[in-house]
């Protein structure tokens, strides 16, 4: 193989845009929802702290939000196994675009109220976890068994695309014209991602569909559990995270280790760097049938890039290790919607999306806690060191007690072939 066409093999594969208009769509809206989310990201700890002058305050918005994310993460799972996947999207996209319009009329008020942003905050993380399973459990529905590698990855940089553009955009607008205009672009983009939702087909649940319960979210846990490849994947992504996750510690790493201060927006977005860089080039995946050692591999990269930020003084060494920690989360990330995608059953999905959901949530969040403890205990450097290692070793001694994870294998997986299989004899995508 010539080294141009090493190249091409590298290149992002854009086959599911241009086979599925409705994968076309969800990519789209995905893209446009993400930018306005991250947007409002900036702006509601932006607006909380100029009206109260507290950094309690902020804080105590990511409690308020926890709460409906958990409940309704599971609920909205469960929902997605029983209803039109369609026309989950559509209602809970209208909820989120009524809700941050509030938002945006509390912002332009003489006298904004800070209670209002709790309660709407509340209000949203609900309305956003309702609507997240269903979006996800609805990727393969819309392309071919053979193109969800390259779904995943497509919309992983959709994902991205906002992630990056989103909060810089954010800054600027709240710094230059205000919290209510910040809320006004994402209002925009919420109604121009349910609009774009509203055009996809109907969705209905495979077969009768499991009537939304607490029961039901039971069953799905259980399944989730039985099958080792799959607790592999929560397992591994919450050991990570809780164990190396430093981005509370960037503001204290940037003015008080590296005497930069300027340097904090860099920090912050030097882990997108590496993920936008590693989805642009994922072009590889498709060919590899080995996702579980991907994903322990992949995790284990984390660990020690982040381990290996913690020491350093460098600023460029510093970047560099976390632009590598984020390139290899995004790994993880792409052969664990790989597993999950390819081996679920349909009737399933939703409510193993919402558990998905809940285990990306929770390690980050109790990673912060870890890292903020120790960090006062000790030290930033040794925090962030330590969590790095602690990560590495964690990882190593997961894969080591889920053998069936490190082994999976898609050409041989049963529940893999099985899925392969079905849907080969259902025909379409």
């Amino acid at each position: 193989m010539t080294f141009g066409n090493r190249l091409r093999a590298l290149r992002i594969d854009v086959g599911p845009l241009r086979s599925s208009p409705d994968f076309r769509r969800l990519f789209l809206a995905g893209t446009v929802f993400y930018l306005g989310a991250m947007v409002s990201y900036v702006a509601l700890p932006w607006q909380l702290y100029h009206l109260t002058g507290s950094n309690l305050a902020v804080g105590l918005l990511g409690a308020v939000e926890l709460v409906p994310l958990v409940v309704f993460g599971l609920w909205g799972g469960a929902l997605a196994d029983h209803v039109d996947r369609r026309l989950m999207l559509v209602g809970t996209g209208i909820a989120q675009a009524v809700l941050t319009a509030a938002l945006m009329a509390n912002a332009m008020l003489a006298a904004p109220q800070a209670w209002v942003i709790y309660v709407v905050g509340a209000l949203l993380s609900a309305a956003g976890a309702l609507q997240r399973p269903s979006r996800e459990a609805l990727i393969p529905r819309t392309v071919r068994h053979d193109e969800l590698p390259a779904a995943v990855s497509l919309t992983s940089l959709g994902m991205q695309i906002g992630m990056l553009a989103g909060p810089a955009l954010g800054g600027i607008l709240v710094e230059t014209v205000g919290a209510a205009t910040a809320y006004g672009i994402d209002v925009v983009g919420l109604v121009v991602a349910t609009a774009l939702f509203a055009r996809l087909k109907p969705y209905p649940p495979a077969g009768v569909g499991t009537a939304p319960s607490l029961a039901s979210i039971v069953e799905g846990a259980r399944y989730a559990v039985s099958r080792r490849d799959l607790l592999g994947t929560y397992v591994v992504d919450i050991v990570a995270m809780f164990m190396a996750m430093p981005t509370v510690l960037f503001p204290a790493l940037a003015a008080d280790v590296l005497g930069s201060p300027q340097t904090l927006g860099l920090l912050y977005t030097a882990g997108t760097l590496g993920s936008l860089l590693v989805t642009a080039t994922s072009g590889w995946t498709s060919r590899v049938s080995r996702h579980g050692r991907a994903v322990v591999v992949s995790a284990v990269v984390w660990g020690a890039a982040v381990a290996c930020a913690g020491p350093s003084d460098n600023v460029a060494v510093v970047v560099a290790c976390l632009a590598v920690a984020g390139g290899a989360d995004t790994v993880s990330a792409i052969f664990r919607g790989i597993i999950w995608h390819q081996t679920i059953p349909d009737e399933m999905r939703g409510r193993l999306a919402g558990i998905e959901m809940l285990s990306y949530s929770v390690g980050p969040l109790g990673g912060q806690v870890r890292a903020g403890l120790v960090a006062d205990r000790w030290s930033v450097r040794a925090s962030i060191t330590s969590g790095g290692i602690l990560c590495v070793v964690g990882v190593v001694v997961t894969a080591a007690w889920l053998r069936d994870f490190w082994g999976y294998d898609a050409s041989t997986d049963p529940y893999a072939v099985a899925e392969r299989e079905r849907r080969a004899a259902a025909g379409g995508p």
